[in-house]
């Protein structure tokens, strides 16, 4: 069958490449085309645009963008109607995925939505339209099912995708610290890790705030996680005179040798608490989204209890998130007492394990794949 997947981020990315590796499994002949990145690339099929040109970060950032945002859509609805799948399959990505969601169910075509908007942040506004326009919607987060089924939506669990990527990981690096150490020249001081998210946006706002922190801990090596889509030299405009070590690409094995790490909030939050690796978690937008975001939660179109994924899943304060002002300074306070303070680290470690044990079943990508080409192959939608 012809699959059309949109991805619109690099988790998204990473998410919808495992995704089409199971459903080669359950369909060999399966035929791709998407909008995705590099992994998706390798695993398959013909990429009709990277997620890299679609990345817009903050409500103020969208409203600017609107016409360029508008004709993407536009776009994005005439190579379906050239390409003709025989099913759409969205991936997280809601303001964009939502309105393809309609024109696949106006042109009958089966809509399967992975990796559900985040509606009990967002309120509940657009289950109408999940509700008309997705056919099979496929969650991630445990608590999702019972939130859906009160809006009258089906959705289906099997797992968080993120635990399988993390399990293939520690399956298959073997690499000790010694050898991770020499290879990159970091030396003997222990590891911190920065990874300061995939977009310019997100780096030109939070890298600075790491960086700044990272000033107050001469006794650390800090390590920034490079993502594969930004060129070295924008990284070096922050990094240069710091000391600071980049490596690109090695976001697990670098996680995987630190002491702590400070992370921007999204999938990365998860990532590290998987790997089992003490956070501080922070996030930065422009005031003119920030302030918008305030207005919206104040009318209620928000529903924000916590940002970080670790304490959605946990429902409770976990780890520490700190949003837009006085970063430097929270972090530093936060950072200090997860290296120097044991009995906090055990604590935040023992919270881990309980939030894998919310998450965890095994090969995620490959059920949801399975299920998605057996609803197909049967013709039955919800």
């Amino acid at each position: 069958m012809k699959y059309f997947l949109i991805a619109g981020e690099a988790s998204g990315d990473l998410h919808g490449s495992n995704l089409m590796k199971g459903i080669l499994k359950s369909d060999p002949g399966a035929v791709f085309r998407f909008y995705g990145g590099e992994k998706m690339k390798v695993a398959g099929g013909t990429m009709a645009r990277h997620y890299k040109e679609l990345a817009l970060m903050g409500i103020w950032e969208v409203f600017k963008s609107l016409k360029k945002f508008h004709g993407f859509i536009e776009e994005c609805k005439e190579d379906i109607r050239k390409f003709a799948p025989d099913v759409l399959i969205l991936i997280d990505y809601a303001g964009f995925n939502l309105r393809i969601a309609k024109f696949g169910k106006q042109n009958s075509i089966p809509v399967f939505y992975y990796i559900s908007p985040k509606l009990w942040a967002w309120g509940k506004s657009r289950a109408n339209r999940i509700r008309k326009y997705v056919d099979r919607l496929f969650v991630i987060l445990p608590f999702e099912v019972a939130f859906y089924k009160k809006l009258r939506i089906e959705a289906a669990y099997y797992g968080n995708p993120v635990v399988d990527v993390i399990e293939e990981f520690k399956a298959n690096y073997h690499e000790t610290q010694e050898a991770f150490r020499a290879r990159h020249q970091i030396g003997e001081k222990p590891v911190i890790a920065l990874l300061a998210g995939s977009r310019k946006q997100e780096i030109d706002l939070c890298l600075p705030l790491m960086v700044n922190a990272s000033k107050a801990f001469p006794g650390y090596c800090f390590v920034l996680a490079g993502a594969s889509s930004i060129p070295k030299d924008y990284y070096n405009q922050f990094l240069e005179g710091t000391g600071i070590h980049l490596v690109y690409d090695e976001t697990y094995p670098l996680l995987k040798h630190a002491f702590a790490a400070v992370v921007t909030s999204g999938t990365a939050t998860l990532e590290t608490a998987l790997m089992n690796v003490p956070e501080v978690v922070i996030y930065k937008t422009s005031n003119a989204s920030f302030y918008l975001g305030q207005f919206f939660i104040m009318l209620g179109v928000i529903h924000v209890k916590f940002f970080c994924l670790v304490n959605i899943i946990l429902d409770r304060m976990h780890v520490k998130e700190f949003l837009q002002f006085n970063l430097t300074t929270k972090i530093k306070k936060e950072l200090k007492r997860i290296v120097e303070d044991g009995a906090y680290r055990n604590n935040i470690l023992t919270g881990y394990e309980e939030m894998k044990n919310l998450l965890e079943k095994p090969v995620v990508s490959e059920r949801v794949a399975k299920k998605m080409v057996e609803h197909l192959a049967s013709g039955k939608k919800s």
